[in-house]
């Protein structure tokens, strides 16, 4: 698409989405066959300062959603020029397998064992270019802790395509990344024909939802209703009705109870049940006087509001 329409969109182009991917790998805990992917993307400039912004905005998602703390791991595939891909895809899996395995995985592609030890020392040796420090600055100037970002030059991330930086976001005492990212000069012109630089991620949505899950991180919220409005009686049914519609109407989300023959205890339970916030109660005293009973059900606390000042009232609170 930014190929195809490169001549109508502004450069630089930012864009996200989120999608369903599928992998053709073998399947474990955390990496389905088919999972949500939330991708953002800068095109057409080829600045450091566009690789900085996305990985910020990245770093800002696990900052937001209340990770104690994240860490983004990052190198610079330029750094790795020097070497044959086999031996960058086998670097790649070097926290899986370790340097043995590493050096056993180049071996089997062709690669002698003393290269590939040389190829490993040399790894290891690399300090941070410029464009990474850039980067590192950027964080920092972003008010990101020093913790939260390192220079890894043991990253490698095997996709054929990556040109310049390379990062993936882990979060501490979680398994494995929940975020990857790089620049990637050359793929839009490998498949349009138009030479038009980019940065970007993809962010693993199951995974940082079961981060979340493990660091108890998800809301605690039932539903979306944040009133119920009661049914005292049958007789009352058109009052609550009107009630329900006001507060739907100010875009308060609002239930109705269902069966007008109810109980007020059983509806009250209902809305407990629920996690519903408030709960609205027009009976006949309150409807002679024009007001409502409002309770708050977490503290059990009941207030009598004046009907025409209800929505103000829910909106303060």
């Amino acid at each position: 698409m930014v190929g195809q329409y490169s001549q109508q969109l502004p450069m630089p182009f930012r864009r996200y989405q989120i999608q369903p991917a599928f992998r053709a790998e073998n399947t474990q805990r955390g990496r389905y066959r088919e999972f949500l992917q939330c991708d953002a993307d800068i095109f057409g400039v080829d600045s450091p300062y566009a690789d900085a912004e996305v990985i910020a905005l990245g770093l800002d998602v696990y900052r937001q959603l209340g990770f104690p703390e994240a860490k983004v791991l990052i190198n610079d595939r330029s750094l790795l020029k020097d070497m044959p891909y086999e031996a960058i895809v086998a670097i790649d899996k070097l926290k899986k397998i370790g340097e043995d395995g590493v050096i056993a995985d180049m071996e089997k592609k062709g690669i002698t064992s003393a290269k590939a030890k040389e190829y490993l020392a040399f790894v290891h040796s690399l300090k941070p270019n410029e464009t990474v420090k850039i980067i590192m600055d950027y964080l920092a100037a972003c008010g990101f802790p020093k913790s939260w970002y390192a220079f890894e030059p043991t990253l490698a991330r095997s996709f054929s395509y990556s040109t310049g930086p390379i990062w993936e976001i882990i979060i501490p005492e979680f398994s494995g990344s929940v975020l990857g990212g790089e620049r990637f000069d050359n793929l839009i012109e490998k498949v349009s024909g138009q030479k038009i630089p980019g940065t970007g991620f993809g962010l693993g949505f199951d995974r940082t939802f079961e981060a979340a899950e493990q660091f108890n991180l998800l809301p605690q919220q039932k539903t979306q209703t944040r009133v119920l409005v009661t049914i005292f009686s049958p007789e009352l049914q058109a009052v609550a009705q009107a009630s329900a519609k006001q507060l739907r109407d100010a875009g308060i989300n609002t239930e109705l109870f269902p069966d007008p023959s109810a109980k007020l205890d059983k509806q009250l339970k209902y809305a407990s049940k629920k996690g519903i916030a408030y709960v609205v109660i027009v009976g006949p005293d309150e409807k002679e006087k024009d007001v409502v009973t409002m309770k708050t059900m977490e503290t059990g606390n009941q207030q009598t509001v004046p009907l025409s000042d209800i929505v103000a009232q829910l909106k303060t609170m």
